[in-house]
């Protein structure tokens, strides 16, 4: 989001001075294009940037609430718990691992599936300072995943919440949140601190065809069998309990955080293997630590920066998931086909920045890092083996922990080493060359080097030119290399990482003083797409095996119409081509369309709408159903005392029209008619601040 240049404004209330600096106010920065903060319109990458304020003035709770309106991002869902997807710019996939998530600048990502994390049920924003997004290649600087884009996520520290904030939120579907937050001094040393506790039912939309019904069929067409097993039609099932906490302290220099999230009783959605599960729970556990030491002067124009962090992840099935409901296969599981597979995970990472100065009109970054990171205990506990038709692993035996050779995969451990380099040269007065390399050493597959060139043109001071290119890579899961002792799918520990090509051009335009317009032009090119190939044998195994293409274009104004109205919109519109096939990739959106109206309609009450329009999403060459459905969704939202102390109220309504929204699943995953989104839906919050 570009602010606008400052303007001579008369007193103004609250809700209009809020309006204000969100389209007036200094302009806005952002860090995670180069690794140190520069003006957003100059930054040498196509970025949005979503402030605190930003958040409160849509009502978002929710992490992808957000993401859903910047340019280029579409959030769909996973069949795995509805696990949100960033689809940046047409790049789809089962699981995301092409979107690198950071928080606080250190990856989020896990070892097992590649992204972060199956059973991620949300991430709340009460104690979020500011979002940074790239769309684009991000690898020369933060290495693996940064593939088709990336996002930071940035904790609020004292300063952004001086005092103490205690919050309520409660609404559709049983859902409750409450929190409490606190920034202030101990001693010298700023604190901030955080916890929240929350819990939904989730909503309830019917599956009228999972997977189980589609076998139900085919036993009755091979063999007559006419029992039915299959739970649908039924509702997905998507509640679960969440707990949340942060602390930050900082001295000077010195900076430590360090946070907590679990989820518990978390349920299936539609079912882990695509047939109703209203049984089988999943609890994910994270916990992260980081320490900084910045701006260390070591010599004259010379410094140096430090970063250690730490993340343990576990995620586990406490109640062991009903894979396919009892009585099924011919009434082969009376209690269902159940499994757990659970997987223990640590990383521990290192890295050392330094900044030179010393020559003129040269900024030059140098990094190196060591990355320690072990999925350090697997545990698979089922009653049956992999097949089709699975048969009981002992008949008539319950569930069986299996020895660690014997289960989906074993522990493995990585080790990465790499060192980058990046210049920003300042050509002349208005123009500026970024350039920057990094190297990557991976124990496990090898080395990935890529390269990224930024040209910044400053064509006058209401208009600046990028040209971009740049190289990335996503690495292979864990999953990926190592699956065994499954007939079905199975590991390949000779693949190689994803490739992708970028080049971008990109326009910042203030129109007027009061109207900003953005325009990006990408066109890419990914090979060696790892996928799941059919076998000899029957079964499948991951090789790299595609390729693909894609352009497109991102188009967004902001316009602060009067005192006490602002508009913003963006329209995203790409094309991603299987090179082989030559046919669509498939299920991401040709046409994204999402506009917003803030109005402040009187002292102490701001007015908010938006529009999310999700249009031309077809199917992968080879899936012979109709094209994914479009949907538009209306939100509105209201909101009270805009004022730093005090109370301050507000609610939403979700889906205003309860619209049938949907998101695409494969074939592969057993259900038909795809995944329905929730209808309408509504918030109440109330905020006291002291």
């Amino acid at each position: 989001m570009m602010a606008m240049l400052p303007s001579a404004q008369a007193q103004a209330n609250p809700e209009e001075e809020e309006l204000s600096s969100l389209a007036f106010g200094d302009q806005p920065t952002v860090s995670i294009a180069t690794g140190s903060e520069q003006p957003l319109r100059r930054a040498p990458a196509v970025a949005t940037v979503i402030t605190a304020q930003d958040i409160a003035a849509m009502g978002a709770t929710d992490l992808d609430e957000v993401l859903e309106m910047v340019p280029g991002i579409h959030v769909s869902r996973s069949i795995q718990a509805y696990s949100p997807l960033y689809v940046i710019r047409g790049i789809s996939s089962d699981y995301n691992p092409q979107t690198l998530v950071l928080q606080n600048g250190v990856p989020m990502t896990t070892l097992f599936i590649g992204n972060r994390g199956n059973a991620w049920f949300g991430l709340p924003l009460e104690n979020i300072a500011r979002i940074e997004v790239i769309r684009g290649p991000g690898s020369a600087l933060y290495g693996a995943d940064a593939y088709s884009g990336v996002i930071n996520i940035i904790t609020k520290t004292a300063a952004d919440t001086p005092g103490t904030e205690f919050g309520l939120r409660g609404g559709s579907f049983n859902t409750w949140n409450t929190w409490v937050q606190h920034g202030g001094k101990l001693g010298p040393v700023d604190v901030a601190g955080y916890l929240r506790v929350g819990h939904t039912d989730g909503f309830k939309e019917k599956i009228e065809v999972d997977n189980q019904t589609l076998v139900d069929q085919e036993l009755a067409r091979l063999f007559g069998y006419t029992q039915r097993a299959s739970l649908a039609p039924g509702p997905v099932n998507n509640g679960f309990d969440a707990l949340d906490g942060s602390l930050d302290l900082s001295y000077q220099q010195w900076r430590f955080r360090a946070g907590y999230k679990l989820r518990d009783n978390g349920q299936t959605g539609p079912g882990i293997s695509g047939a109703l599960d209203p049984v089988g729970q999943v609890k994910s556990e994270r916990i992260t630590a980081d320490f900084s030491w910045n701006g260390i002067q070591i010599a004259k124009d010379w410094d140096l920066g430090l970063v250690a962090s730490f993340l343990h992840y576990t995620q586990q099935f406490p109640v062991g998931l009903r894979l396919f409901p009892p009585g099924a296969f011919a009434g082969s599981f009376p209690n269902g086909v159940i499994g757990a597979p659970n997987t223990w995970e640590q990383q521990m990472r290192l890295s050392l920045v330094s900044t030179y100065s010393g020559f003129k009109n040269h900024n030059l970054r140098f990094g190196i890092g060591h990355d320690d990171l072990d999925l350090y205990r697997t545990q698979e506990i089922k009653n049956f083996v992999l097949g089709f038709p699975p048969t009981p692993i002992t008949p008539g035996a319950d569930v069986v922990e299996v020895s660690v050779a014997d289960s989906f995969m074993t522990p493995h451990r990585r080790q990465v080493d790499y060192l980058y380099v990046q210049d920003e040269w300042r050509l002349a007065r208005d123009w500026a060359l970024t350039g920057g390399i990094r190297s990557d050493h991976y124990s496990d597959f090898g080395d990935t080097t890529n390269p990224r060139l930024a040209l910044v043109w400053d064509v006058s001071l209401a208009l600046t030119a990028k040209l971009l290119y740049g190289q990335a890579f996503r690495a292979p899961a864990f999953t990926e290399l190592y699956s065994i002792n499954n007939p079905i799918v199975r590991g390949n520990t000779a693949l190689k990482p994803e490739t992708i090509d970028t080049w971008e051009t990109a326009f910042a335009w203030q129109a007027r003083p009061d109207l900003d317009v953005n325009l990006s032009l990408f066109r890419y090119s990914m090979k060696d797409i790892i996928r799941a190939t059919a076998q000899p044998d029957g079964s499948t195994q991951f090789n790299n095996a595609g390729e693909q293409k894609g352009h497109g274009a991102e188009l967004e104004a902001t316009w602060r119409a009067t005192r006490a109205l602002r508009l913003q919109g963006n329209y995203a519109w790409q094309r991603s081509i299987d090179v082989t096939s030559r046919h669509d990739a498939g299920y991401a959106p040709r046409h994204h369309l999402f506009g917003r109206a803030d109005w402040s309609v009187t002292s102490g009450l701001l007015l908010g709408g938006q529009v999310n329009r999700v249009a031309g999403r077809k199917r992968a060459l080879g899936d012979p159903r109709p094209d994914i459905g479009d949907y538009t969704t209306l939100d509105l939202s209201l909101r009270t005392n805009l004022g730093s102390k005090g109370w301050e109220f507000s609610g939403a309504v979700r889906n205003v029209f309860d619209a049938d929204a949907r998101e695409p699943t494969l074939p592969s995953n057993g259900i038909p008619g795809d995944l329905p989104l929730a209808g309408r839906s509504f918030y109440l919050q109330a905020i006291y601040r002291m």
